[in-house]
């Protein structure tokens, strides 16, 4: 652990520093199974509170985690999420291109106020994924207002390709990879062992494994993990660590690595408290 701790430090130190986010102090992982990758060793951090921003309209894709995670609603019980009908894996590919390239952002309503955080989503070539259902997921997942607009107060700006094209900044780059390219684009964390995701680079890598096949404590709800993979790694990009389940049977913060276990909590994907 050292040793990673010092690679990630030089690799951190190397990045532009002419950005408008807030960096964490290491490179952060969410680890995709219960391993030896170490990653619940990482101290957390506590996360900033923030002012409401504009709620977003309801979106066909977060329909169903509205129902399956509305604050009006229990969270499943960690027993219950564990335990809950697991879906047959999805083959996915070691690889794709190699390449990213960025995706078309669907039109959502944006906070009027906050920092601005401007956006970006990018898929690797090759991927059997539908890249404009992952373009509305990752933007209505930052647009909702249990999201971090409201923890954090900031204001998600889309950047959309032809601006990407012309050199247009982007602060936090939302890309989906394959494992091969994940690992690549989250070095110096070795990421293989069980297929992670990351924040590095001003990107949150969104693991194609992770986003086909979910994480045993969501179960079969995949729409719920997607959301709680979007929000946990841009969560790094914003400045927030790992953090612990607070007590049994209480919802878990979103920087909690949900997808290693749910330490005695409730799965919960959003930053804002039910």
């Amino acid at each position: 652990m050292l040793l990673l701790a010092g690679a990630t430090a030089m690799a951190r130190a190397a990045q532009d520093p002419s950005v408008a986010l807030p960096r964490p102090a290491a490179v952060l992982l969410d680890a995709g199974t219960p391993s030896s990758v170490g990653a619940e060793q990482i101290l957390p951090a506590t996360a900033p509170g923030g002012q409401q921003a504009s709620p977003s309209a309801a979106a066909a894709v977060i329909a169903a985690t509205a129902s399956s995670t509305s604050s009006s609603q229990a969270a499943p019980t960690a027993a219950q999420a564990t335990q809950a009908a697991q879906p047959s894996p999805v083959a996915v590919p070691a690889s794709g291109t190699g390449n990213t390239h960025p995706v078309a952002i669907p039109a959502v309503p944006l906070a009027g106020t906050g920092r601005v955080v401007r956006f970006s989503v990018e898929v690797e070539g090759g991927l059997p994924a539908d890249e404009a259902e992952f373009a509305r997921i990752v933007a209505t997942v930052l647009t909702d207002q249990r999201g971090w607009q409201t923890q954090d107060h900031v204001r998600f700006v889309p950047v959309q390709p032809e601006a990407v094209a012309a050199g247009a900044a982007v602060d936090a780059r939302v890309t989906l990879a394959s494992p091969q390219l994940t690992a690549r684009l989250c070095a110096p964390m070795d990421v293989t062992m069980n297929q992670v995701s990351c924040w590095q680079n001003h990107r949150a890598v969104l693991n194609l494994q992770r986003w086909l096949n979910g994480a045993t404590p969501f179960g079969s709800d995949l729409v719920t993990y997607r959301t709680y993979l979007v929000n946990h790694e841009v969560g790094h990009g914003l400045g927030h660590g790992h953090v612990t389940c607070s007590g049994a049977g209480r919802p878990a913060g979103i920087m909690v690595q949900q997808t290693l276990g749910l330490g005695g909590c409730t799965a919960w994907p959003w930053p804002t408290a039910p």
